[in-house]
């Protein structure tokens, strides 16, 4: 069976560009940095009342650090070649089983956030279990597991948000804002640094890259590829459970609906990152970036008075064009998916 691949995936033994003196890499490095910077001033100049406000700038940077986290979640199964469709559901699951332990059942805040996560590694192993052991494609496994947790939110919740979160959740999570911004913010910054100090620095994250560059190649040069791949679904899935306890802590509730709106700007952030800062390789401050281009756009089309249908458009234009830039900075002609 053909092994899976992300945007990392390429011919063995292939080498690496030159990139000191090549421009066009450079360009690559930080187009999306530079489009983004276009992009905020264009809406400036339009809506200068209100884009540029240190208000909207702190509220973009703090609203969106659900989405960041989970696409940071997302992209340790891409580099590995793997797909993770299950991580919107993960997080949901993980926001409404921390309301239900400590709105309803009593349990302390901090033995919810535990369980909470636990059972984002449950979830991950489990996902590991039916690819690796059965052979079924991750896009399969994990898309059939996300309808399947989206089914146990909706009958754990009797398909009703559960409000009353305890406010110690709330305050760490929005009320404590380091020079207006939401502590959130930070938090995600943290965790961006942590995997880009993994993915750069460490054994570890070379032998992921290396997993899904080619895994036959990885297996013959001693790695244990099955234990790669589920350690990467496994941070997978208990990233985006710690998604679910800050989506929790911002809106103060657990809501069975709104999460699944996350898994389309996921995706396109996760792919509109591996175009940025190293091109060609899903890497977590192009991913941060990318998160913020696109919230900018919203942000910026929202303000103007566009409909929100145009939420949708750009959303799912950006992962089109994300993938499709992906694939042109690789130089390869398809996107395996077997």
């Amino acid at each position: 069976m053909k092994a899976e691949s992300g945007t990392v995936a390429e011919k063995p033994f292939a080498q690496e560009p030159k990139r000191g003196a090549n421009w066009v890499s450079l360009f690559e490095s930080v187009a999306l940095v530079g489009a983004s910077a276009v992009l905020f001033a264009l809406f400036s100049y339009l809506n200068p009342h209100s884009f540029p406000t240190w208000s909207n700038i702190s509220i973009m940077l703090g609203s969106q650090s659900v989405l960041v986290m989970l696409a940071l979640a997302l992209i340790i199964p891409l580099t590995a070649g793997d797909f993770d469709l299950s991580i919107a559901s993960a997080m949901s699951l993980s926001a409404m089983l921390l309301a239900i332990l400590t709105v309803q059942d009593g349990v302390g805040l901090g033995a919810a956030i535990v369980l909470s996560l636990v059972v984002g590694v449950a979830i991950g192993a489990v996902n590991a279990g039916f690819i690796l052991f059965f052979r079924i494609p991750s896009l399969i496994v994990t898309l059939g597991m996300g309808t399947f947790l989206y089914g146990i939110v909706l009958w754990i919740s009797g398909s009703n948000t559960i409000t009353g979160l305890p406010q110690e959740l709330v305050t760490w999570v929005m009320v404590t804002r380091p020079f207006g911004i939401p502590v959130a913010f930070y938090y995600v910054l943290a965790v961006a640094a942590l995997l880009w100090l993994f993915f750069g620095y460490t054994t570890a994250g070379r032998r992921l890259l290396f997993v899904g560059r080619n895994r036959e190649v990885a297996r013959l040069s001693g790695i244990n590829v099955g234990l790669t791949r589920l350690l990467a679904l496994v941070a997978s899935s208990t990233l985006a459970s710690a998604a679910g306890v800050l989506y929790a802590g911002m809106i103060g509730s657990a809501d069975p609906v709104s999460g699944q709106s996350f898994l389309l700007p996921t995706f396109a952030a996760a792919f509109l990152g591996a175009t940025t800062i190293s091109p060609g390789r899903f890497n977590a401050w192009g991913t941060v970036i990318a998160v913020y281009f696109l919230v900018i756009g919203i942000t910026g089309l929202t303000m103007l008075g566009v409909e929100t249908y145009v939420q949708h458009l750009f959303y799912g234009g950006a992962l089109v064009l994300a993938v499709s830039l992906s694939q042109l900075v690789r130089k390869r002609e398809q996107q395996d998916f077997s």
